[in-house]
C-alpha cells in the first residue's frame, strides 16, 4: 500500500513536471516522507535523476548551457550544505527558511516583467536548490523563477539537465555523508516506471502550456511548492 500510494504521487509529479519543467518534487516529497520517511530523500533523487534524462533526451536542443553550468555552480556547494544539514539541522526548519525565501521571491517577481538572469542570480538560484534540493527533494522553485521568462522548452530543457546533473550530485553527497542507504535507491528503483507513465502523459499540458501560459504556470506551482514545504515542515 506504501508503494502504491508512493507511485501515485509520482505519477501525478511526473506529469505535472513534464509540462512545467518542474513540480515532482512538490508533489512527491510530501506523500514519501510522510509514508516511507526512511527512505528520503534518497529515493526521491533517484526518480528525479530518471525524469530529467527523459526531459532532456526530448528537448536537448533547447538547453541554456551557459545558464546550466552557472547554476551547476551553485549547486555543487549547495548540495554538500543540503547533505550535512540532514544529519544535523532539522529538516523542518530548513523547509520552513526556504519555503518562506520561495514564496517571497514569488510575491516580489508576480508583477515583474523579467527576472534578472546573469550568473550572479542564476549562481544564487542553484545554491538554494541544492541545499533544498539535497536535503528535502523540492528544489525546483528557486531556479524556475530566474528563468520565468523563457518559452516552455527552453525552460523544461535546462531545468532537466540542470536536475540530472543536480540529482546526481546530491546522491553522490548523500553518499559522502553516510546517509545514502540500498532501501532508499531500491524504493526510489521501483517508482521509476510510475514517472515515465507520468511523464508520457504530460503531453497536452506542455502544448497548453506552451501557448503562453509557461511563466503564469511557474510562478503559481513555484507558490504552491513553497506552500506545500511550509505545511509539510510544520506538520
Amino acid at each position: 500500500m506504501v508503494l502504491l500510494i508512493a507511485a501515485l504521487a509520482v505519477f501525478v509529479g511526473s506529469l505535472v513536471q513534464g509540462g512545467v519543467g518542474f513540480g515532482l518534487g512538490l508533489v512527491a516529497a510530501p506523500v514519501v516522507t510522510i509514508m516511507a520517511p526512511e527512505v528520503v530523500p534518497g529515493a526521491l533523487h533517484v526518480v528525479n535523476l530518471t525524469l530529467a534524462l527523459f526531459t532532456v533526451a526530448l528537448e536537448w536542443r533547447k538547453v541554456d548551457w551557459r545558464g546550466v553550468g552557472w547554476g551547476v555552480v551553485g549547486r555543487f556547494p549547495g548540495s554538500a550544505v543540503g547533505a550535512i544539514v540532514v544529519g544535523y539541522l532539522s529538516a523542518s526548519t530548513l523547509g520552513l527558511a526556504v519555503g518562506a525565501m520561495v514564496l517571497i521571491a514569488v510575491l516580489l517577481t508576480w508583477r515583474a516583467a523579467e527576472v534578472p538572469r546573469n550568473a550572479g542570480t542564476v549562481v544564487t538560484a542553484g545554491l538554494v536548490s541544492g541545499v533544498a534540493g539535497t536535503a528535502t527533494g523540492i528544489g525546483g522553485p528557486p531556479m524556475a523563477l530566474v528563468f520565468q521568462s523563457a518559452r516552455g522548452p527552453q525552460i523544461r530543457a535546462t531545468l532537466a539537465m540542470f536536475f540530472a546533473l543536480g540529482a546526481a550530485q546530491s546522491l553522490f553527497f548523500l553518499w559522502w555523508a553516510g546517509e545514502l542507504t540500498w532501501h532508499s535507491l531500491r524504493f526510489g528503483a521501483l517508482l521509476v516506471p510510475c514517472m515515465v507513465a507520468g511523464f508520457l502523459a504530460s503531453g497536452p499540458l506542455r502544448r497548453f502550456l506552451d501557448r503562453g501560459r509557461v511563466r503564469a504556470g511557474v510562478l503559481v506551482l513555484a507558490a504552491v511548492s513553497a506552500l506545500a514545504l511550509i505545511v509539510q515542515s510544520l506538520f
